[in-house]
């Protein structure tokens, strides 16, 4: 799990409206510029998993942001949505476009494809009142979390960083504590959140396939072999492998649906996918426990945000498995993500934000118990060894810490944190793994961060002078 701000605009009264990964649940949230509590300014509609990049509307009577249902299939098909304030009724000014703004020459713009786009736009009825043009190609924006790089001044002074949007393409390698890394899959592709299986053979993952498609493939490695498992047309993601490694759980919005839920298939691909729970609620596997009878997973509620859930498994192999009734293992007020059972089943790693940044927790599975801090300084996305009695995670700064602990009866004992690797890895476009430890506990999957040599160089910054009569000249009423 991460903290991370994505928009804060301040507001006419003094306050900043902004959306952090948190309590709230991904929508947007407002407070004093003096300090103070923050609170909800919106909340989420139903299907809706994120609002972000805000703007407060002149004269405070509105917000407008960014929406997404899925934000695993990146944002080229999220909608810029416009909300009255304080609750007036919402309406969706553009569908297929992220990160808008009102301009004030009454126009609003967004990105799509890579492309500045401009409609006129009425603020006193919060309204398009002419079609999109395209204004400016090649503006450097990311689709993977709905982010552009461009700014405007209240004279109409336009600044832009040209380049291209993150595509998120990249290869896979291994790399060991030595930072060493070395090609596992030498072919790019948009891929994220990859799992081992139990045997380290194969690699479960899922790869973005153009437009809002997002696949779960299996990749075994040493015959550099990549099948294709799920052919939905929307967003299958977060692959989990049962501890047999017969099947994958995955998150998808197949269907009708508008919010992911959990669905299983066979991983040599044979049967059909069944479906293991109905909810409103965005939802995305995490975790099998080592017995095969709990799946850990994390769902957005629309009261609590981010939770820790547990859908019990009943049946076997030979008779077949029926799901049960999901049940809460930990709902409080704070986000808590990415819960993964130990390797003998006793222990729950997570990630939470109550202390305010998010950090690495361990309690004891099915509970009671307490609650033990791993992380000091921050830390994300827990991976427990299958070789030793190590629990790693990720720090902010994309890097990898190891804790070395033991177990005295009923309580944890966690060692302090130390640096894995000094070398840092690349975060995927599709949240929320980003690596994964091979069974053998010397090395990780991931990407690394490009070499300064070898990535683009964006070191200039392009400035439009009167782009607001630009605009008025293009996108006319």
């Amino acid at each position: 799990m991460r903290l991370e701000v994505r928009g804060g605009v301040w507001a006419d009264d003094g306050t900043i409206v902004f959306q952090p990964i948190g309590g709230s649940g991904g929508n947007l949230m407002r407070v004093s510029s003096a300090g103070g509590k923050p609170e909800p300014l919106t909340t989420l509609a139903e299907g809706e998993a994120t609002q972000r990049w805000p703007q407060v509307l002149p004269g405070g009577k509105a917000v407008l942001f960014t929406s997404n249902s899925n934000t695993g299939a990146g944002y080229e098909n999220s909608n810029i949505v416009v909300q009255p304030l304080p609750n007036g009724p919402r309406k969706i000014l553009q569908r297929g476009g992220y990160y808008g703004r009102y301009f004030p020459s009454a126009h609003l713009v967004y990105i799509h494809d890579n492309t500045l786009f401009a409609a006129p736009f009425d603020l006193d009825r919060l309204e398009l009142v002419g079609q999109p043009v395209p204004a400016i190609e090649g503006v450097t924006s990311s689709v993977g979390d709905g982010g552009a790089q461009f700014a405007v001044s209240d004279t109409g002074t336009f600044v832009y960083l040209p380049g291209r949007s993150a595509s998120g393409d990249t290869f896979i390698y291994w790399m060991d504590h030595t930072g060493k890394a070395t090609p596992l899959r030498a072919t790019a592709a948009s891929w994220s959140n990859p799992r081992f299986s139990p045997d380290g053979r194969r690699l479960a993952l899922d790869i973005g396939t153009g437009g809002a498609g997002v696949d779960v493939w299996v990749y075994e490695w040493a015959r550099d072999t990549l099948t294709r498992l799920t052919f939905d047309p929307t967003q299958d993601r977060n692959p989990v492998w049962t501890p047999d490694g017969r099947r994958i759980v995955f998150a998808s919005a197949r269907g009708d649906k508008l919010t992911s839920n959990l669905y299983w298939q066979r991983a040599d691909g044979t049967g059909d996918v069944q479906r293991l729970t109905e909810s409103k609620n965005l939802q995305y596997p995490s975790s099998w426990h080592s017995s095969g009878k709990f799946l850990a997973f994390y769902e957005n509620s629309p009261q609590t945000g981010w939770d820790l859930m547990m859908l019990p498994m009943e049946g076997d192999e030979a008779s077949g498995w029926k799901p049960g009734k999901p049940t809460a293992f930990l709902n409080s007020p704070a986000a808590e993500m990415e819960p993964v059972f130990s390797p003998d089943g006793r222990w729950l790693a997570y990630g939470s934000n109550e202390s305010g940044r998010s950090e690495v927790y361990v309690r004891p599975f099915p509970g009671p118990g307490g609650k033990w801090q791993i992380s000091t300084g921050g830390g994300t996305n827990a991976i427990w060894s299958r070789a030793r009695r190590e629990l790693f995670f990720e720090t902010p700064d994309q890097r990898l810490m190891v804790v070395s602990y033991s177990v005295d009866g009923d309580s944890f004992r966690a060692d302090k944190p130390r640096l894995w690797s000094d070398a840092r890895f690349e975060v995927r476009t599709r949240l929320y793994r980003n690596v994964d430890l091979h069974p053998d506990g010397e090395r990780f999957a991931l990407a690394t961060v490009p070499d300064a040599q070898s990535a683009p160089r964006q070191d200039k910054v392009v400035l439009v002078f009167n782009f607001f009569e630009e605009l008025r000249r293009i996108a006319k009423r």
